[in-house]
């Protein structure tokens, strides 16, 4: 049937994602097309980091480390390494009667590389250094005192060589007897923390530290 002029032409159009919108109405969501997926790529997830393994039978948890305790019930600290803690020890050959002057030369030498005064004691088995001797002619309270400040060179005499604290360099005079030299050098060496320097005979000095100092 012919259209008449007052009646306006209506053309068909396919209903889609593409049709516009009633207004005043939201358009729905278009709905997915039903059809195969597309295959998914590798994962990053199920790739292994460097140093881990890969994905697999899940393996049994470590039993607990066996920790031993202290009598407090504290975790006691690993034993330490004994050859690890040592010092160095340098030997200089020298007289009884030289091996004081010899002891001054090693510590002068260490002054002169850099090393602090505070990290040098010098200890004799004989006769006492001089510095000692005096300052102990103002009391043993100031003399002790001046070992506790640690700011300078500490002169201390084998009698007294437990009482002396650690350094890291621990400078020997062997200038007394060989039952003095066999007891204070022992001690000497749990004092020094860096280097062990003995100013001595060296076949009595290897009987007591060992052979091959």
């Amino acid at each position: 049937m012919p259209l008449t002029p007052e009646e306006p032409q209506i053309h068909e159009r396919a209903q889609g994602p593409s049709a516009t919108p009633a207004a005043g109405h939201t358009a729905p969501n278009p709905r997915p097309v039903p059809g195969p997926r597309p295959v998914p790529g590798p994962r990053t997830a199920a790739t292994p980091r460097p140093g881990r393994p890969g994905p697999g039978p899940a393996r049994p948890a470590a039993p607990p480390a066996q920790r031993s305790h202290g009598p407090a019930g504290q975790p006691k600290a690993p034993a330490r390494n004994a050859a690890a803690t040592a010092p160095k020890i340098q030997v200089v050959p020298a007289a009884r009667d030289g091996a004081l002057a010899a002891a001054e030369e090693a510590v002068d030498a260490l002054l002169d590389s850099g090393r602090a005064p505070g990290d040098v004691l010098l200890l004799t088995t004989g006769e006492q250094h001089p510095w000692a001797t005096h300052e102990l002619s103002f009391g043993e309270a100031s003399y002790w005192a001046q070992q506790d400040a640690g700011e300078d060179v500490f002169f201390a005499d084998g009698a007294a060589v437990e009482r002396a604290k650690s350094r890291p360099v621990v400078v020997v005079a062997a200038n007394g007897a060989e039952e003095d030299t066999a007891r204070v050098l022992p001690v000497a060496r749990e004092r020094a923390s860096a280097l062990l320097i003995v100013c001595g005979d060296p076949q009595r000095i290897n009987a007591v530290l060992g052979a091959g100092v």
